[in-house]
């Protein structure tokens, strides 16, 4: 096992930790979580612990969305044809079925399309183009994808086709020739948060054409003696809120940061997934074996006939339960199918699609587990891959539809900036996924290598990339070279960042517990947090679980000055430490604190991310 570097995250001056200990009535330890994560006042913390609709930003401060609204209004109210066009992955599918079912039900003349991952590719295609042309589309609203695609919308313009571009990817040196390009991260884009999913995008275009119907705004509450303006305002809330379960699906899936506007709708889309999510979803859960919770006295409805169903799902649920589901029929089939198990408007029909999605997912499973065993073989028996700063890998026998799977499995294992290739059906092209790890921008590093490239786009961490097959030698060796001089020595060894140095007996309380879970919903830039504590010994019965080839390690630590209670503690792919802490050696950990439900109760459990030794 690779040897972790703990860092202990930046420390504040302790007046200020003090003031907002003080401000707030907590402990220290969590102002200073709250410091970490930018929250320095009341008022900040108020917003941080209690995420609501109206701290989302004026969806118009956004550059081209009152071009963007008016094309559509015109569109409805001309019956033109519209075309809802997304990505294959989660965050397209997720963003086509949120407009699309938004708009379906004023204007009758729409349609969908998603890409074929196999003979399209990503984004927007001219065979896509063409399917609008030839059903009679005018206009195309285009999710997910579309800030590069120069050539398709060039072609659509020539076709007399207006195509409206909501993305989150970062431009290019230029703009594509769209009607209208919703897009943050544009150079002239005043829009105050950049990080938006592109399902994100897709409710700021809803949420935009709403306010505008109804004359109320989401960030501008009507004073309370305005009654009917509070009666529209409650009105737009409700009507809003059903979406943002696909919100949250792609914010969890896509890996956009969790800060600011995402964390609010992943915050209150979580809650509708738990308290009564669309068919689609719901028919996901059950065949993640997730039993709904339910409620007798609740009223029942036609689309959830068992009544009220609450849970508490997790960001960290929807990445490893939900995500994987949708993104498995693009990956093995297609995303037509993800996109309507979203549609689903009654929970018997999602169950149908939610099963044949299922047996999707358990195919993409077997060939996932085989290409990355054979990715892994290759680098342990290749003495020249272990010297790079970099891994980039080809197999002509990978599926297209896994590759971002195991370049992500890869960065987790050995801690590099990882690309897997897989060539096109002609052989002429190879395509493939990039993915790397927070302190390295795979996405500058792909600009670097542009020459030798046939298109790349996406974000810090995670891009798409296609080449000629005969710049692939080339291409390795260049991106490894730009790898290996642009990273810095400390950001090749893998990390632990640690929150905060703490006491079990000091503070593992409740009320620390009760208001550590309010910094949920977690992911980056808002990660679960980590403390170390430090001189353990183990009470004395720790085993190794899991199998011959994954060893976990389940003990239950104590801390030696204090004989503190101890806690269950795992610590996953950590066996390799059983002996010494079996012998009463003293140690370290560093972890996150897990409430752990069993046979209806629930209990603290440490989730140990790393041990070291007290020598």
């Amino acid at each position: 096992m690779k040897t972790k570097h703990w860092i202990i995250k930046e420390e504040y001056d302790r007046e200020l930790v003090g003031k907002l200990a003080a401000d707030l009535g907590v402990d220290p330890i969590i102002a200073t979580l709250l410091l970490q994560r930018g929250v320095r006042t009341f008022e900040e913390a108020r917003r941080f612990f209690h995420p609501s609709l109206d701290q989302l930003h004026d969806p118009f401060l956004m550059k081209d969305m009152r071009r963007a609204v008016d094309r559509i209004r015109q569109a409805i109210a001309a019956h033109q044809r519209v075309l809802v066009y997304g990505d294959y992955d989660v965050d397209g599918t997720s963003a086509v079925a949120l407009v699309y079912s938004f708009f379906q039900p004023l204007h009758d003349n729409i349609d969908f399309y998603i890409p074929d991952r196999d003979t399209e590719g990503s984004g927007i295609s001219l065979k896509g183009i063409d399917y609008a042309h030839t059903t009679g589309v005018s206009l195309i609203i285009a999710l997910d994808c579309g800030i590069k695609a120069h050539d398709s919308i060039a072609h659509a313009r020539q076709l007399g086709i207006d195509v409206i571009v909501g993305d989150h990817h970062l431009p290019g040196e230029s703009l594509p020739p769209a009607y209208a390009i919703l897009d943050p991260k544009q150079s002239d884009c005043h829009y105050p948060y950049k990080e938006l999913s592109g399902c994100g995008i897709g409710f700021k275009i809803v949420e935009a054409y709403v306010e505008d119907e109804v004359g109320v705004r989401l960030s501008y509450p009507p004073a309370e003696n305005d009654s009917q303006g509070r009666i529209y305002y409650e009105q737009l809330q409700r009507l809003l809120m059903k979406y943002l379960d696909l919100v949250a699906v792609s914010i969890a899936s896509d890996i956009v940061p969790m800060t600011g506007e995402n964390r609010v709708l992943a915050a209150l889309g979580l809650k509708v997934i738990n308290h009564r999510p669309r068919p689609g979803i719901e028919a996901i859960l059950h065949y993640s074996h997730v039993d709904p919770r339910t409620i007798e006295d609740e009223p029942t409805d036609d689309t959830h006939p068992k009544g009220y169903f609450e849970r508490e799902l997790t960001v960290s649920d929807l990445v490893f339960m939900v995500g994987p589901r949708i993104n498995a029929a693009g990956r093995i089939h297609s995303a037509f199918d993800s996109v309507r198990l979203l549609l689903a408007h009654d929970l018997s029909q999602a169950m149908i699609l939610g099963e044949e999605i299922d047996r999707y997912n358990r195919e993409r499973k077997g060939l996932d587990a085989l290409a990355t065993e054979e990715a892994q073989r290759t680098i342990r028996t290749n003495a020249d891959m272990k010297k790079r700063s970099s891994i980039v890998l080809y197999s002509p026998t990978w599926h297209k539809g896994i590759v971002a799977i195991v370049a992500s499995r890869l960065v987790e294992e050995y801690h590099k900036p990882t690309i897997i290739f897989t060539p096109t059906a002609d052989g002429t092209m190879y395509v493939g996924s990039a993915r790397s790890f927070k302190e390295f921008d795979v996405h500058a590093a792909l600009e670097q290598c542009a020459d030798l490239l046939v298109s790349f786009g996406g974000h810090r961490c995670a891009a798409g990339v296609s080449l000629k097959a005969e710049h692939y030698e080339q291409f390795v060796h260049r991106f490894d070279d730009v790898v290996r001089s642009t990273m810095p020595r400390e950001d090749i060894e893998p990390k632990i960042e640690i929150d905060a140095v703490i006491s079990f007996s000091e503070h593992i309380k409740p009320s620390f517990l009760r208001i550590l879970k309010q910094f949920a919903p977690f992911g980056p830039d808002n990660p679960v947090p980590v403390f170390r504590t430090n001189n353990l010994v183990d009470t004395g019965y720790p085993r190794i679980v899991g199998n011959k080839d994954v060893k976990h390690l389940k003990f239950a630590p104590i801390q030696f000055e204090t004989r503190s209670r101890s806690y269950p503690a795992i610590g996953f792919q950590l066996g390799e430490y059983y002996g010494r802490v079996k012998a009463g050696d003293h140690f370290d950990i560093c972890y996150q604190i897990e409430e752990n439900f069993w046979r209806g109760k629930s209990d603290i459990q440490l989730n140990v991310k790393d041990i070291r030794f007290v020598d």
